[in-house]
C-alpha cells in the first residue's frame, strides 16, 4: 500500500469535478486516501469513482469513507443476490412450477430488472465485467449516463447488505395524510365510534380543532370540511343506505328461546320421523315403513303483490332515456295459500277446491285480513283434507302471528282485573247482562257484530263496543270457578276480584299484596311480587289456546306455530321468492284483472321440484 497526497489541478471547476479512471483518488489539500497496490489495478476489485454535482464531490461521494475507497462487492454474494434478486422481480408459483406477478409499481420493477442486468455483468461466469464498468454498461444499454450508474452500484450495495432494502418509488411521499399515523388513526376510529351510529364529517373537524390533537398533528390551523370528508373515506366510512341483513330483533328473548327449544324443536322432530324426506333433486330419499302412517305438513303464509312491484336492476342501453313512472306501489293483491312438499300448492286432485285466498286489502277495499278470515281458511283447507287425502295424517303449522294467535273475546287474562270488587253506590246506566241500578261492574270490552258478521258502527265512524262476563277459570281438581259472584250473593253478578280469586285458589294474605307491578316490569323469581303476576302463572290462565288450535282439534287436525321471528323456518317464504321472480318479469300489471292473473300465473310457475328442493 502506498499513501499518496495530491492537490487538485487549478482547471477543476466545482461544478464538474474530475472523475478518477485510475487507481490515484483525487482529494483535497491535507487529506489522505488509500489505494490498492499497482498490482491491483488489473483486478475486479475495482472500486466506485462514479460522482455527479457540487454535493458529491469524490470526498463525499458514497464510496468513501473517510478517505477510503469501498471496494467492489464479492462476486459470490453478489451472485446470491442476484439468484434472489430473480426471485423478487419474478416470484414461483405455490406449485413450484413458473412464475406469478410480483405486483410490483413500474418504477420499482424497472430499477430491478436494471440491477439485475448490472449484477449479471459483474458475475457474468464466462465474460465478467468490472464492477464500474458493469454499472456504466447498464447505464448505456437503457440510454442513460453516470448518474444511473451511480445509483445502480448503490442500489446494488445496500440489496447484498440487506434483502429488504429496496430501491422503493417514494413519490407522493411527502404529500402523504396524517392518517399514515396508525396511532392517530385509532385514535379518530374511537372517537366517532364514541358518538354512535350517525357520525358526520363535521364531527372530524370539531376533534381536530382541540388544541391537543393539532400539537400532535403539527397543524396551525384545523382542516376543512372537504378534508374531513376525504379522511372519512381513508378511514372505510361510505356515504350509502344503512346496511341490513336478516332481521334479528327478538330471536333471543327468553319466552322465545324457551318455546323453540321446549316446545317448537321436539315437536318438529317427532313430525320428521313420519315425513317424507326429500334429496336435493327434488325426489324422495328416505322410505317409510309400511306400518308407520305418512304426515304431511302444511305449511301457511300471506304475501302481497304490488301491481308497480318490477325489477330494478337490468342491463339498460345506452340509447335509453329516462321515462315517468307512477307513484308509489300501485293496486295490491294479498294471498294467503298452503303448501306441502308432498303435494306442492293445496287443492283437490281435480283442482275445483283450493285453499287459496285472495284477498284486496285495505281500507277502502275489502279491509284487512282478520283471525275470522284465518279461521275460514283454515276450515276450507280442512274440508279438502278431509275429503281428499284420508290415507295421511295432516299437521297444519302457521306463523306465530298476531292474527293467528287472537283468543276467544271471553278468554281468561289477568290483564286489567281490580283487586277488590266495585263498591255500593256507584251506579251504572245499565249492564250487557241485566238493567238496573247497580254497581259498576268489570267485564271484557268486545265489538258488537251484526247479522253479517261484520262489526257495528257508531254513528261516529267508531266500532261499537259492549261488555261481556269473562269466562269461568277452573280449580285444581278441574272444577269450574267463576270470576262472579253466584246468584243469592248480595253481589249477583259482580266480579270478584283477583284477591277473592285468589283466596279462592289456597293464596293466603292476598289483601296485602299489591295489584301489579309499575309498568308491568315484575320481579324475577318473586312468587308473590303483584296478583296479576300470581294470576298470570295460574295453569288455567296460562294454557289458554287460540281460537285457531280450537278449531282445528275440534276438526281432529293437529297445528303448531313457528316461533315468534322465525318465519325463515317457513319454506313457503322460498316459494314465494321463487313467484316474485316471476311477477317481476310479467308486464306491468294497471287493472285488477291483469293484477290478478299476473299473480296467479306466477304462483303456478313454482314447480313442485323446487318445492321438494
Amino acid at each position: 500500500m502506498a499513501i499518496l497526497q495530491t492537490t487538485p489541478s487549478s482547471k477543476a471547476h466545482p461544478m464538474n469535478p474530475p472523475l478518477c479512471h485510475s487507481k490515484v483518488p483525487y482529494v483535497p489539500p491535507g487529506q489522505q486516501a488509500t489505494v490498492e497496490d499497482a498490482s491491483a489495478e488489473e483486478s475486479d476489485d475495482d472500486v466506485d469513482e462514479e460522482v455527479a454535482g457540487e454535493e458529491n464531490t469524490p470526498w463525499t461521494h458514497p464510496s468513501f469513507t473517510a478517505g477510503v475507497f469501498i471496494p467492489a462487492p464479492d462476486r459470490g454474494e453478489a451472485a446470491a443476490a442476484l439468484a434472489d434478486l430473480r426471485l423478487v422481480i419474478a416470484p414461483l408459483r405455490d406449485t413450484g412450477i413458473g412464475h406469478k406477478d410480483s405486483k410490483l409499481d413500474l418504477l420499482l420493477r424497472g430499477r430491478l430488472e436494471k440491477m439485475r442486468m448490472c449484477l449479471w455483468m459483474y458475475t457474468d461466469p464466462i465474460n465478467p465485467c468490472r464492477w464500474q464498468d458493469a454499472s456504466l454498461r447498464t447505464a448505456k444499454a437503457y440510454k442513460k449516463g453516470g448518474w444511473l450508474a451511480g445509483r445502480l452500484r448503490e442500489w446494488a450495495r445496500a440489496y447484498i447488505l440487506d434483502r429488504n432494502d429496496l430501491p422503493l418509488n417514494i413519490y407522493g411521499t411527502w404529500n402523504s395524510s396524517v392518517l399514515e399515523d396508525e396511532d392517530f388513526k385509532l385514535e379518530l376510529l374511537l372517537y366517532l365510534q364514541s358518538i354512535g351510529k350517525y357520525v358526520r364529517a363535521i364531527d372530524i373537524v370539531d376533534y381536530v380543532k382541540k388544541p391537543d390533537v393539532l400539537v400532535w398533528l403539527k397543524l396551525k390551523k384545523p382542516i376543512s370540511l372537504a378534508t374531513a370528508q376525504r379522511w372519512m373515506k381513508h378511514i372505510r366510512y361510505q356515504w350509502l343506505k344503512t346496511p341490513s341483513g336478516q332481521f334479528v330483533d327478538g330471536h333471543e328473548r327468553s319466552d322465545i328461546v324457551e318455546y323453540r327449544q321446549l316446545v317448537f324443536l321436539p315437536v318438529w322432530l317427532e313430525l320428521l320421523s313420519c315425513t317424507r324426506i326429500f334429496a336435493t333433486d327434488g325426489n324422495e330419499c328416505l322410505a317409510l315403513a309400511l306400518t308407520t302412517c305418512r304426515i304431511v305438513v302444511w305449511n301457511h303464509d300471506e304475501l302481497t303483490y304490488y301491481a308497480d312491484d318490477r325489477r330494478k336492476i337490468r342491463w339498460v342501453h345506452k340509447s335509453e332515456t329516462a321515462v315517468p313512472y307512477a307513484k308509489g306501489e300501485g293496486l295490491s293483491l294479498m294471498v294467503a295459500d298452503m303448501v306441502s312438499p308432498d303435494y306442492g300448492w293445496l287443492r283437490s286432485p281435480d283442482r275445483k277446491q283450493e285453499a287459496r285466498v285472495l284477498f284486496k286489502a285495505g281500507s277502502a277495499c275489502e279491509g284487512y285480513f282478520t283471525n275470522q278470515d284465518i279461521l275460514d281458511q283454515a276450515s276450507n283447507a280442512m274440508d279438502i283434507l278431509k275429503e281428499h287425502f284420508t290415507n295421511e295424517d295432516h299437521v297444519l303449522v302457521f306463523d306465530n302471528a298476531i292474527t293467528h294467535l287472537k283468543r276467544a273475546d271471553t278468554a281468561l287474562s289477568a290483564r286489567r282485573m281490580p283487586k277488590f270488587p266495585p263498591k255500593h253506590g256507584k251506579e251504572w246506566n245499565g249492564s250487557d247482562w241485566g238493567e238496573g241500578r247497580r254497581p259498576k261492574n268489570w267485564g271484557v270490552e268486545v265489538n258488537v257484530v251484526g247479522e253479517d258478521g261484520k262489526p257495528v258502527h257508531e254513528p261516529e265512524g267508531e266500532i261499537k263496543k259492549m261488555k261481556v262476563k269473562m269466562c269461568d277459570a277452573s280449580f285444581k281438581d278441574g272444577s269450574p270457578q267463576s270470576l262472579y259472584f253466584p246468584d243469592g250473593h248480595e253481589l249477583a253478578g259482580v266480579f270478584k276480584g283477583m284477591a277473592v280469586i285468589l283466596n279462592e285458589q289456597g293464596h293466603a294474605d292476598v289483601s296485602k299484596v299489591r295489584a301489579e307491578c309499575p309498568k308491568f316490569q315484575c320481579k324475577k323469581d318473586v312468587d308473590r311480587c303483584c296478583c296479576q303476576w300470581m294470576l298470570y302463572n295460574e295453569p288455567d290462565f296460562v294454557n289458554i289456546k287460540s281460537l285457531l288450535e280450537i278449531k282445528c282439534e275440534a276438526r281432529g287436525f293437529r297445528m303448531i306455530f313457528f316461533p315468534k321471528f322465525h318465519c325463515e323456518l317457513n319454506f313457503i317464504e322460498q316459494c314465494w321468492d321463487y313467484s316474485k321472480r316471476i311477477y317481476h318479469e310479467l308486464p306491468v300489471s294497471s287493472k285488477e284483472a291483469d293484477l290478478k292473473q299476473n299473480v296467479l300465473t306466477s304462483l303456478e310457475s313454482v314447480p313442485l321440484q323446487s318445492i321438494r328442493q
